[in-house]
């Protein structure tokens, strides 16, 4: 379990925008689907983390739920995930010069569903996907470079979709399937 303020990555009074809504919503239904919440203790918090305005209202809808995130921070350099790792349910990348490679074929990945976030000002990106598994990037934004996606877009049943947003204001983001 990480801390409150690593949970969201700002400050709790700060404002909720609606990708943090939708991040609550989707933990809340992860949460029913797991079976740790009734249809009705799910109703109740929906409307809760709908209605949010800080990250502490927020947060007390969602505490008791575990958020398997990790949030790395690079300044630059590079950060390589590959072979035997183990994928968080999201995963946050903020680098302002950074390369970032990430390698899920072969990872320990628990979730059937996995979210990455990209912010990136100046490094491009590369992910590869264990073969079968899909990705969406629609929601993966760039000013000067591209977001390229060769892996199915849809969801197959029984394999791994990954969401990819965020922002590579001057880099590219490329999504493959691995080769082997």
């Amino acid at each position: 379990m990480i801390s409150r303020e690593a949970a969201v990555g700002v400050a709790p009074q700060a404002r909720v925008s609606d990708d943090d809504r939708d991040k609550a919503v989707h933990l809340l239904q992860d949460g029913f689907a797991d079976g740790r919440l009734s249809a009705s203790e799910l109703e109740r918090r929906l409307e809760l983390a709908l209605t949010a305005h800080s990250h502490d209202n927020l947060l007390a809808v969602i505490s008791d739920l575990t958020i398997d995130m990790v949030h790395l921070t690079p300044r630059s350099g590079r950060i390589r995930r590959d072979g035997d790792w183990r994928v968080p349910r999201l995963l946050r990348i903020d680098s302002e010069y950074g390369k970032v490679r990430l390698d899920l074929s072969q990872a320990l990945i628990r979730h059937p569903e996995v979210d990455i976030e990209l912010w990136l000002t100046y490094g491009s990106a590369a992910i590869i996907l264990p073969a079968g598994a899909s990705a969406n990037a629609d929601g993966a934004r760039t000013e000067w470079g591209s977001v390229t996606c060769k892996a199915a877009d849809h969801r197959r049943p029984g394999k791994l979709h990954v969401h990819i947003t965020g922002e590579l204001a001057y880099g590219r983001l490329t999504i493959r399937n691995s080769r082997t």
